[in-house]
């Protein structure tokens, strides 16, 4: 039993990326498919599909690479842990590795990047930085 899905969903990118796997299959939920549709707009991911039915739904996410075969994910680090939540206001979000990352956060208008919650002029809670 997982008690941060979030974070194992990240590592399991991170870590399928670094050992070449073409996609990954984790356990279905919305908050993943909102998370994993964000990444796919931002260019981290390939693609995302659910499948399945009712308990036994999976979200299979194809990974992306670069021209010389290298993961486009080269790194994660979770903010916001389940012992301790991190808020920020649409003021303290800032580019993560110099505009070459993104910050995902949990919003009041849905699962945003951070400059798409800068635009919109909203916080809330910074989930995770992805490079």
């Amino acid at each position: 039993m997982v008690s941060d899905t979030v974070g194992d969903f990240i590592i399991r990118l991170k870590n399928a990326g670094a050992v070449k796997k073409t996609s990954v299959s984790v356990p279905y939920s919305a908050l993943k498919h909102a998370i994993a549709e964000k990444l796919k707009n931002a260019g981290f991911v390939q693609s995302v599909e659910k499948k399945g039915k009712k308990a036994r739904k999976t979200l299979d996410v194809a990974l992306k690479y670069d021209n010389e075969k290298l993961p486009v994910i080269h790194g994660v680090k979770r903010v916001s842990k389940p012992g301790r939540r991190l808020y920020r206001s649409a003021r303290e979000i800032v580019p993560v590795r110099y505009g070459h990352g993104a910050l995902i956060l949990s919003t009041p208008k849905g699962i945003l990047t951070g400059k798409e919650a800068r635009k919109e002029n909203v916080g809330g809670e910074a989930l995770f930085e992805i490079w």
